[in-house]
């Protein structure tokens, strides 16, 4: 894609505004929220728990390498009052307060205080939400045959190779993947795709997992740090509903949503609201087994969502794709979604922006998209209320 003028003729931001722009996402940036609210010791604790030794596992987290004090005191400096455009001022201010919660969270980490902040960044989940996952947990009773999965390093060489053919379209792209001994599963943090030693992979879900990851995560941060307003690249507030979302279109798109990883997602949604309503680690990994996933399956969510006492996010994956299929049905589009990370609940403002000249084209976009049978499926999946019919023809 070009790399044109921020702006069109006569459009642009004081410099002002954008100073409080790149302060936030400086801010932004120096701390690792997903990473550090994480266990680093989920793969040493699993057989514990598994073989009843442990049932309230006692997670290790990393020390936080910067002290959310210091980031609050400077989050409290940045003056939004001198911010002169009323959208980028309420995009702003959406922002500032998200990252306030997130450094609350930091600081109630593996504490009871953690929880009731996570359901108010995040949200919980609804008697709709639930109800469509509880369907799927139930109608979906067959799932596809494990193969032979690839290991760690078998799926970073298929990442970097992913990468590469991003970069055959602008070599500057700012994007990698490492294997890193302090992650659990595959993870991006930043322009970074993190993978976990002990990460097994499926290789029927290989492919999907890139586009997941590069192809939505990698390319929209990307994007998003190439435009004037630097928020964009590292997320405006409520961004992660919608990215992920749009991960799971892009599984979808490909072709690769399974079975297993509908029930995956559906999984995700009962757990948290278990976690909600009080469950204990151990009843909540039963619970899952008794709905006939693997033990080790059930772990990995389990620990996802229990981690630093009680992270609601993972129910955002099937409610976010909910939201995008019912914009899809309405006749919406996503091309404006690939210009950073956003919320689609700002997709009016971010139109706004565009429309005033003030944003650049994407860098790239997704590899799926050059595909011709991706846009047929894409095309089936929009507005579908019976989240099962997304696997016709896919598995």
């Amino acid at each position: 894609m070009t790399d044109g003028d921020p702006a069109g003729p006569g459009a642009e931001l004081s410099a002002t505004d954008l100073a409080v722009d790149h302060h936030l996402s400086l801010l932004a940036q120096s701390f690792r929220f997903l990473l550090d609210i994480t266990p680093v010791d989920a793969d040493d604790l699993r057989d514990d728990f598994l073989e009843g030794r442990a049932p309230e596992p006692p997670f290790t987290y990393r020390e936080l390498e910067t002290d959310p004090a210091v980031v609050r005191a400077e989050l409290d400096s940045v003056d939004l009052g001198t911010v002169e455009d009323p959208v980028l001022g309420q995009l702003l201010r959406a922002k500032h307060r998200e990252m306030e919660l997130q450094l609350d969270m930091l600081e109630a980490r593996d504490t009871e205080d953690f929880l009731p902040l996570s359901v108010e960044l995040y949200g919980g989940v609804s008697p709709s939400l639930r109800a469509q996952a509880e369907a799927l947990l139930a109608g979906i009773t067959r799932t596809e045959p494990t193969d032979e999965p690839l290991d760690a390093e078998a799926f970073l060489e298929l990442a970097e190779a992913e990468i590469a053919r991003y970069r055959d379209e602008d070599p500057d792209l700012d994007m990698h993947a490492e294997i890193r001994s302090d992650v659990n599963g595959v993870m991006v943090s930043g322009d970074v795709l993190l993978i976990g030693p002990e990460t097994k992979v499926q290789q029927a879900r290989a492919q999907a997992l890139l586009h997941h990851e590069v192809g939505t995560h990698l390319v929209t941060q990307a994007n998003g740090s190439h435009q004037p307003i630097k928020v964009l690249g590292v997320g405006l507030a409520g961004y992660d509903e919608t990215q992920e979302g749009l991960a799971v279109l892009a599984e979808i798109a490909c072709g690769g949503l399974t079975a297993f990883r509908l029930r995956q997602l559906a999984s995700r949604v009962v757990t948290v609201h278990r976690l909600v309503a009080g469950a204990t680690f151990a009843e909540a990994h039963e619970a899952l087994v008794a709905d006939d996933f693997p033990a080790g399956s059930a772990w990995t969510t389990v620990m996802r969502v229990y981690r630093s006492g009680g992270m609601t996010k993972d129910a955002i994956y099937l409610r976010g794709l909910v939201e995008l299929l019912e914009h899809l049905g309405a006749g919406g589009s996503l091309d404006q979604l690939w210009l950073g990370k956003f919320s689609l609940r700002d997709l009016p403002l971010i139109g706004d922006l565009e429309s005033r000249g003030l944003l650049r084209a994407p860098r790239v976009l997704p590899r799926y998209l050059h595909d011709p049978s991706a846009h047929d499926n894409l095309a089936r999946a929009a507005g579908t209320e019976d989240l099962s019919t997304l696997l016709e023809g896919h598995a």
